[in-house]
Order: C-alpha cells, then sequence, then structure tokens
C-alpha cells in the first residue's frame, strides 16, 4: 500500500470520527422579547426532507428540546409560538492535495516532490428552526444547523441530534441555564 493511500484513508478516519466537531450552529432572536411568557407551541411548517423517516425524526427531537424546556406542544387550538422548520442543502467541492516526495537536493540539484490533486463533491445542509409569536405573528428566534449530509441516515440523525442540542442549549434566550420557560 502506498503511502497516499496509508495518507487518504487516516485523514477520512479522522474527518469521520470528527464531524460531529464541524457541526455549525447560530441563533439569532429579537432581544426585546420576554421568552418567559411563553409556554405552548405549534407546528407551521414541518420538514420536508424527501425522507419521511427523517421529518418525522427532527420533529420528534425539536419536540423533545423543547418539552425538556417546559413548552408544552398543542395540537389543535391557539398556542403562544407557531415553529416552522426548513431545509436546504446545496453542492460544494474541495481540492485535496497529496505530495508524494519532500523534494531537496538530487544528483543533479535541486529535485521536486510530486503533488496529485482531487476534487471532492459534498453536500452541505442546513437545517432552520423560525419561530414566531403566534398572537403578533411576528418572529422572535431563528436558529440553523449546518453540516455536511451522509448518504448514511444513522449518521445524519446522529448529527442532527448532536445539532439540536447544540442549538437548543441555551435555549430560551435571557433565561438562567435549565431553568425551564415561565419560572423566572
Amino acid at each position: 500500500m502506498n503511502i497516499r493511500r496509508v495518507l487518504l484513508c487516516a485523514a477520512a478516519a479522522m474527518a469521520a470520527a470528527c464531524s460531529d466537531l464541524n457541526v455549525r450552529v447560530n441563533t439569532d432572536y429579537d432581544p426585546g422579547v420576554d421568552f418567559s411568557k411563553y409556554k405552548t407551541y405549534s407546528w407551521i411548517q414541518t420538514p420536508e426532507s424527501g425522507n419521511p423517516l427523517m421529518d418525522d425524526r427532527i420533529v420528534h427531537t425539536l419536540d423533545a428540546q423543547l418539552s425538556a424546556k417546559g413548552w408544552r406542544k398543542i395540537a389543535a387550538g391557539p398556542s403562544d409560538v407557531a415553529v416552522g422548520v426548513k431545509l436546504t442543502s446545496k453542492e460544494q467541492e474541495r481540492v485535496d492535495t497529496f505530495y508524494n516526495g519532500w523534494g531537496g537536493w538530487g544528483r543533479f540539484g535541486m529535485a521536486q516532490g510530486m503533488a496529485q490533486s482531487e476534487v471532492i463533491k459534498y453536500t452541505v445542509g442546513t437545517l432552520i428552526v423560525d419561530m414566531f409569536d403566534a398572537r403578533t405573528r411576528q418572529p422572535i428566534w431563528r436558529g440553523t444547523v449546518t453540516d455536511t449530509v451522509s448518504d448514511d441516515p444513522q449518521k445524519n440523525t446522529a448529527l442532527m441530534q448532536t445539532g439540536m442540542d447544540k442549538l437548543f442549549k441555551g435555549f430560551p434566550p435571557g433565561q438562567a441555564a435549565g431553568q425551564p420557560a415561565g419560572t423566572r
């Protein structure tokens, strides 16, 4: 096995092991909103990934996150907050270059190393969670989770769970950590 293949395998293994560290999470919210007044939510838009099993996992995970924060889901009737989730994806490319030899001085002067480049195409997916005050219909909170999408549904589920955990770590804004909504 040549050194290039060994390095490629090692890089792939490290990328797979560290993939959950690449989950990028961003949140934004209206600082004038008192989140302690919200106790219930309802869905206005569920995810549409093309995979109903993954869509159900996303809904279940988000429901669990909000339930852990003391919010209660309302299936029918008025709620305090309306929640919508969208999914987007885009194709990206990166160029990986592998070097064979380090160069240096050879028999006839300076020797050059060889380089080989490979274009890697991959898909980056983003999960967007929007929350609106159901009474005023004004946006109050947005969170996004972005990472590379895999062909493996189990890996995507694990990445989604990691992303949601990070996304809702400091939710709702303006409350002490671990304190359920409405108990300030």
